[in-house]
């Protein structure tokens, strides 16, 4: 499915109050971004029962239901779940994922919200989603028909969004800071192979694992990251994780009361501290080097100097920081000139 434009998760909230109140809503989105929640806490907002049908576990009986003969002739009697008598949100997940059969039964009661002869109490809410094909996801083509019969929308995840919902549902405190510091890290693409892989999610799995262990040490702390979240993530969030509790910090580092730590054995804090320290170079020099304020300036002067400490330290780690990233977010033009400039033994080859 391609649409040109996506929305967070506080214009999805908007969207879902004043169209799928009228008009079923389809929402689009990789695995583990938030579909089902946001949906699930839009009827509790409106009040109403959400009932959830897993598509890819449908028959079309399912929805249809089994005939019964009543006075003679056949009717078809749809289940429980969906026959209801009050008003409910009935939510479709994973749609796109049923059977051509499936995806036939459910035209009626897309568009007509009925079934045979049963119709949807007057106020219900239809809403259906799934995962793109580029996920990786158990998909299928969804048929013209159908996605004509609704409002498509596609959902992204928003960190500034996320660590709100976080910061009042009990995420550790290792987690939101973490995000905090790499917002970039809170959802990676499906890979490929079957792996873990980072979603907002996965944090919240590994944010629930952590809270079940009165006392972690780093090797229970390492099973439980690579076991949620990307490799590359993992390992940064335990270098972390050790930089807390060996008290190793940015911006005390950027602010010249600290050094980069250089022991062997701080390796790993010394790689996650030279990717947090490339993220806010990212974060705070504009692209345009004119633009740049009197704290920019100052934050590039600095730069430099750091850098150098870490080539001295590590040649590779500190190449590393001024390379393009697993994202491809690059630093700014400008200051990879200036950095090959002053500072050429940090070119890259092939850069």
């Amino acid at each position: 499915m391609n649409i040109s434009i996506t929305v967070n998760q506080s214009q999805l909230s908007d969207v879902l109050l004043n169209v799928a109140t009228v008009r079923p809503v389809f929402i689009w989105g990789a695995p583990g971004i938030g579909k089902s929640s946001i949906v699930e806490r839009f009827a509790d907002e409106l009040g109403l029962p959400c009932v959830s049908l897993l598509g890819s576990q449908l028959a079309p009986e399912d929805i249809i239901g089994v005939p019964q003969i009543i006075d003679g002739k056949s009717v078809f009697c749809p289940p429980r779940t969906i026959a209801r008598d009050e008003a409910y949100c009935l939510f479709l997940d994973e749609l796109n994922a049923c059977s051509q059969e499936v995806q036939k039964s459910f035209y009626s009661l897309i568009h007509d919200r009925r079934i045979g002869e049963y119709v949807l109490p007057r106020g219900s809410i239809v809403i259906g989603a799934g995962n793109r094909a580029r996920d990786n996801a158990i998909v299928k083509p969804m048929s013209s028909a159908l996605i004509n019969r609704m409002f498509h929308v596609e959902l992204t995840a928003s960190h500034r969004e996320w660590l709100d919902w976080a910061g009042s549902n009990n995420i550790h405190p290792y987690v939101m800071e973490y995000i905090g510091l790499r917002p970039d890290h809170l959802w990676k693409q499906p890979p490929k192979t079957e792996e873990p892989f980072s979603t907002p999610r996965s944090w919240h799995m590994l944010s629930d694992a952590i809270h079940a262990h009165a006392e972690i040490d780093e090797k229970q702390l390492k099973i439980l990251a690579y076991g949620c979240l990307s490799q590359i993530h993992a390992t940064q969030f335990c270098a972390f994780v050790k930089n807390i509790k060996n008290r190793y910090a940015l911006s005390a580092i950027i602010n010249g009361d600290q050094k980069f730590p250089a022991a062997p054995e701080d390796r790993d804090s010394l790689y996650f501290l030279a990717q947090s320290f490339r993220a806010q170079i990212i974060k705070e020099l504009p692209p345009d080097k004119e633009k740049m304020s009197a704290s920019a300036k100052n934050l590039t002067l600095r730069a430099k100097a750091m850098l150098r400490d870490l080539a001295g330290i590590s040649l590779e780690i500190a190449q590393m920081a001024v390379s393009p990233d697993d994202s491809d977010r690059t630093l700014p033009d400008w200051f990879l000139v200036e950095v090959v400039r002053d500072l050429p033994r940090l070119a890259v080859k092939g850069s």
